[in-house]
């Protein structure tokens, strides 16, 4: 998504944080914000989030993933696509979520509904553009980064 944008002109925000391994600046940005705590990270996600597309990943991605499913099921931001990318790797996720978690009762089809799970980038960009479509996004408007 971010070489997309960068390759064509639009804005590519990334939000990194400060980590003894892994995390490295993507090199397709217009603008880098760096964070120190996960939670400040994972807030200015939220804050202007219009969908979350997830790939696979390790502990933060989960981190970030259920901190957004949670705040989305208790209705605490305005309701967005959550897509996760790549039907082998959450395959075993959901099946738990569905399988456990629902059997149990912890959560139920209407917060299995937040998310949608499919198997490329093509799949979640229609998705995310769908709702951006139907959504009151003031499409109008003209937005800007500021340095």
């Amino acid at each position: 998504a971010n070489r997309g944008a960068f390759e064509n002109d639009g804005h590519s925000v990334g939000l990194n944080i400060h980590l003894p391994q892994e995390q490295y600046p993507n090199p397709y940005l217009t603008l880098s914000m760096d964070f120190r705590y996960f939670f400040v990270r994972k807030f200015m996600f939220m804050k202007h989030a219009v969908g979350f597309v997830i790939y696979p990943g390790g502990f933060g991605t989960m981190d970030e993933l259920f901190e957004a499913l949670t705040l989305l099921q208790t209705g605490k931001v305005a309701s967005f696509p959550v897509v996760l990318v790549g039907k082998s790797f959450w395959g075993g996720l959901v099946d738990w979520l569905e399988n456990t978690m629902m059997t149990e009762g912890c959560i139920d089809n209407d917060d299995r509904a937040i998310f949608t799970l499919v198997e490329t980038a093509e799949e979640a960009a229609d998705i995310i553009t769908d709702h951006f479509r139907r959504s009151d996004f003031d499409h109008s408007h003209n937005y800007t980064l500021q340095e």
